[in-house]
């Protein structure tokens, strides 16, 4: 099979027969075979219905039903494992993502050897109060994960090998930095096509404000993870030293000069009247607890089944 486009939706009904239709009419002009799997992500319209009538008319609709809304990151990872295309491509259902770029992503997949190729909507059809922020997240991402290349990293049409999508694992709400995990799993070629973006034509967004927020705490948890996640004693342990090392000194100096005092005639306190003494006791607890973090990290990193898992690309 050529093709498998994934396409998770939320309160969609309105637009699904019009979004198969056209994917159908771009399939069927450039000869390709393919399957269109729609994730229903617990949907409280008539979306499941309208997509059991589609995959009554034809054998390239398919459907994974939720029983509750989990998000756009659950639906794309049941996707992603039941897609059998050699090229697998991810939209959105609310027609704002266009099948008609899906030929040439396909061909820079296919001809280019790209592992995943980013689409990136120069022209939005969105509220200022939605692309200035949207801006800055891009640049953030761009800077945290190196792929200097992507302006758009949140673009829900996207193209993968199918290597690609069954090698990375999209959890939480990891989606917004699929390029990042295909990264960090050694998928390096990764591409961006200006693609063509429309008005909704149906319902409202379903995405909020918040998504900004958990999107940086969710770019935080990726890099912590990718730095260090088999090695954590590297950052805790390296902080916690260094910390218990100044607060140590801290502690001497603080000895030294009352001594000093003492002996040279001078007034002085008791070593614990003074701040600085708590402020440097404080420090080598807080330096203490952090290499122990770091050295109880490193025992469950030990332990975990995922450690010594390899993306090993060909054997002989």
């Amino acid at each position: 099979m050529d093709i498998s486009v994934i396409i998770p939706l939320y309160n969609e009904e309105e637009s699904l027969p019009e979004l198969f239709a056209w994917i159908q009419r771009v399939m069927n002009e450039n000869g390709f075979s393919y399957e269109v799997i729609f994730v229903n992500d617990g949907s409280t319209d008539r979306s499941w219905q309208v997509i059991e009538e589609l995959a009554a008319k034809s054998e390239n609709a398919k459907g994974i039903k939720f029983r509750r809304n989990y998000g756009k990151s659950p639906a794309l990872f049941c996707g992603f494992e039941k897609a059998q295309g050699e090229v697998v491509i991810t939209m959105d259902a609310d027609l704002q993502d266009s099948p008609d770029e899906i030929p040439e992503l396909y061909r820079m997949i296919t001809e280019e050897k790209y592992d995943l190729v980013s689409g990136y909507k120069k022209k939005r059809y969105d509220p200022l109060s939605k692309t200035l922020p949207t801006k800055l997240f891009n640049a953030t991402a761009r800077a945290v994960s190196g792929i200097k290349n992507l302006h758009d990293f949140n673009c829900g049409l996207k193209a993968y090998r199918k290597e690609v999508v069954k090698n990375i694992e999209v959890y939480g709400e990891m989606h917004r930095y699929i390029p990042y995990l295909a990264k960090n799993a050694g998928f390096n070629r990764i591409g961006e096509k200006v693609v063509h973006h429309q008005a909704r034509k149906y319902g409202t967004t379903k995405f909020g404000l918040n998504r900004f927020v958990n999107g940086y705490l969710d770019l935080i948890s990726l890099w912590f993870l990718s730095k260090f996640g088999v090695k954590p004693m590297h950052i805790f342990g390296f902080l916690g030293s260094l910390m218990f090392i100044f607060g140590f000194f801290a502690v001497v100096a603080v000895g030294a000069h009352k001594l000093y005092a003492m002996y040279s005639g001078q007034p002085y306190i008791l070593v614990t009247d003074s701040p600085y003494f708590y402020l440097a006791l404080t420090t080598m607890i807080l330096g203490t607890q952090l290499f122990l973090a770091g050295f109880l990290g490193e025992l469950i990193a030990r332990n975990s089944p995922e450690r010594n898992k390899y993306q090993i690309e060909k054997e002989l």
